[in-house]
C-alpha cells in the first residue's frame, strides 16, 4: 500500500467525522503530512465554518514544503468561506493529493487548475471509489440534479410490515430501531406519504445522543389532507409540503401552523415523483431517507428512484393478511419483477438488516 493511500484513508476517516453535520455541503477532510509524518489535520465540521483544508492549515505554525491530503478538490471560489486553493498556495504546500475532482459546476478542476498555476504538484484519483461514496448524494445532486434515495423498510419474516388493520409497532427491535435513527442522522431529508402522516403522526427526526443537523421532513400530499395540528409542525427545523391542490385557504392554514407548503406538477393524479425530486434537490438536499408505506414505495421503485434500499427483517410472522412492502400492480408476469442487487448482510440486535441497490 503506498503512502498516499494510507494518508487519504486517514483523510477520509476525518472527513467521516462530519457525517452528520455538514449538511447541504460535502463531508471532507484533510492531513498535512511532511517528511513522512502527519503535521496537522482537520475536517469539514458544519456548512459556514472553515472547510477541512484551513482547519488542518490551522493546527500548524509552518506547512512549507508539506503535502496536503484531501478527500474533495480544494475550492477555488467565494461562498461562505474564501477559497481553500489560496490558503494552500499561501501557506507554501509544495503538493495537493486529492481523492476526486469536485462536482459543483463552480469549482469543478478550477481548484485544481489554480494550484497547478501556482507551481504546486497536483494527484488526483486516489482512493476516488471511497470518496465518491462518502458523498455520494452531494455528487448526484450535482452531476444529476436530484438527491441520492434511500428508503427503509420493515419487515416480518413473511414480508409484512404491518397487520391487516395496520397496526405495525413494533416488527423490529430497540437495536434496529435505533440504527434508523442514525440513517435519519444522516440524511439531508425524511420523505414519506399523506397517508403514514395521518395514520402515525410521526415526528420524522433523528433522536440520537450526538451532534446533528436535523434532517428537513418532507409529506407528499396530493389533495391536501394535512392536519395543520400533525405533530412536526411544532418541531424545529424545516417541515415541507408538496402538493397538487392550489386549495389556497388551506395552504395558508397550514403555512399559518408552520408548515411551507409547495405546489408541484401532477402525473397521473397524484404528484409527479420525477418533479419532485428536482424540486428536492433546488432546496440543496442531497440524500433521502424515504419512510413510507406501500403505495408510496412502490410509485418510486416503478420509477427507478430508489438508489438504496435498507431492509430490515424481523424473526417473527404476521400471516398473509398482513401488508407487504410494495404496491406494485403493473407486476403481471416474471418478466415484470424488479430485479435487485444484494450489498450487505448484518444481524442488528436481533433482526437482519440487508442493503440493496
Amino acid at each position: 500500500m503506498s503512502a498516499d493511500t494510507v494518508y487519504m484513508a486517514r483523510a477520509l476517516q476525518l472527513a467521516k467525522k462530519g457525517l452528520y453535520t455538514t449538511k447541504p455541503n460535502p463531508c471532507v477532510g484533510c492531513v498535512l503530512v511532511r517528511d513522512d509524518v502527519i503535521i496537522g489535520e482537520g475536517w469539514h465540521v458544519k456548512a459556514g465554518l472553515p472547510h477541512a483544508e484551513v482547519e488542518a492549515l490551522a493546527t500548524v505554525s509552518d506547512a512549507k514544503g508539506a503535502t496536503a491530503y484531501v478527500t474533495l478538490e480544494p475550492c477555488s471560489h467565494y461562498g461562505k468561506t474564501p477559497p481553500c486553493c489560496d490558503a494552500l498556495i499561501n501557506s507554501g504546500i509544495s503538493r495537493v493529493v486529492a481523492a476526486m475532482q469536485d462536482p459543483n459546476p463552480l469549482v469543478s478542476g478550477r481548484g485544481l487548475d489554480k494550484l497547478k498555476q501556482a507551481g504546486l504538484e497536483v494527484v488526483v484519483g486516489v482512493l476516488e471509489d471511497d470518496a465518491h461514496t462518502l458523498n455520494r448524494g452531494f455528487i448526484k445532486r450535482m452531476t444529476q440534479n436530484r438527491p441520492f434515495v434511500r428508503s427503509k423498510l420493515a419487515m416480518s419474516l413473511d414480508g409484512r410490515t404491518a397487520l391487516a388493520s395496520g397496526e405495525s409497532q413494533w416488527i423490529t427491535s430497540t437495536h434496529a430501531r435505533a440504527d434508523v435513527h442514525r440513517l435519519r442522522a444522516e440524511s439531508s431529508a425524511i420523505l414519506t406519504g399523506i397517508n403514514t402522516v395521518l395514520a402515525d403522526d410521526p415526528a420524522l427526526n433523528a433522536r440520537v445522543n450526538f451532534d446533528v443537523v436535523q434532517p428537513v421532513r418532507v409529506v407528499l400530499d396530493t389533495h391536501l389532507q394535512m392536519p395543520p395540528t400533525a405533530q412536526m409542525a411544532t418541531l424545529p427545523g424545516r417541515s415541507l409540503i408538496l402538493t397538487c391542490s392550489d386549495d389556497v385557504a388551506k395552504q395558508q392554514r397550514l403555512q399559518h401552523a408552520g408548515f411551507e407548503v409547495y405546489q408541484r406538477a401532477e402525473k397521473n393524479g397524484c404528484l409527479d415523483l420525477d418533479d419532485v425530486m428536482r424540486f428536492l434537490a433546488t432546496q440543496q438536499i442531497n440524500e433521502i431517507l424515504v419512510e413510507a408505506g406501500a403505495v408510496l414505495n412502490g410509485a418510486l421503485l416503478a420509477e427507478n428512484l430508489i438508489d438504496e434500499l435498507i431492509v430490515y427483517i424481523a424473526p417473527s410472522v404476521l400471516g398473509d393478511q398482513g401488508r407487504g412492502l410494495f404496491h406494485l400492480p403493473n407486476i403481471l408476469t416474471m418478466a415484470d419483477k424488479k430485479a435487485l442487487k444484494l450489498l450487505d448482510v448484518r444481524q442488528i440486535g436481533g433482526d437482519l438488516r440487508l442493503t440493496l441497490v
